[in-house]
């Protein structure tokens, strides 16, 4: 099955930053789209944005546009979640994802099959 790995997550205070990363053993992430999610205590598990095999991304919530940035370095075999300005609405467990497409999915996390475990980000006020 393959497993995807995220890191970076941490403890920040508000108005830092962090970059999560994403990477994969068993699959070569640069063929495939990878999405980030992430599930506040209490809440849903959302989706933040979508990059796709040729680097177009989109974040899909309003609050963090401006603020997070969704990058790939192909070299690497990793996905990079950028995240500046942090506040403590951002405090979640991030996840990355692929829908094993080349393209971001439209219909949310039922098109992702892949998964990581999940990092935690904390932001104190």
């Amino acid at each position: 099955q393959v497993q995807l790995v995220e890191s970076g997550g941490d403890l920040v205070q508000s108005g830092g930053s962090l970059r999560l990363s994403c990477t994969a053993s068993e699959v070569s992430l640069p063929d495939y789209a990878v999405g980030w999610f992430r599930q506040a205590p209490g809440k849903e598990r959302v989706e933040v944005g979508c990059i796709s095999r040729l680097g177009d991304s989109i974040l899909y919530i309003k609050d963090v546009k401006g603020r997070f940035t969704i990058s790939r370095d192909n070299d690497q075999n990793r996905v990079y979640l950028q995240m500046n300005d942090l506040n403590h609405d951002d405090t979640a467990v991030y996840y990355c994802a692929t829908p094993m497409t080349y393209w971001c999915p439209t219909k949310g996390a039922d098109q992702y099959h892949a998964w990581g475990q999940g990092t935690q980000v904390t932001v104190s006020s």
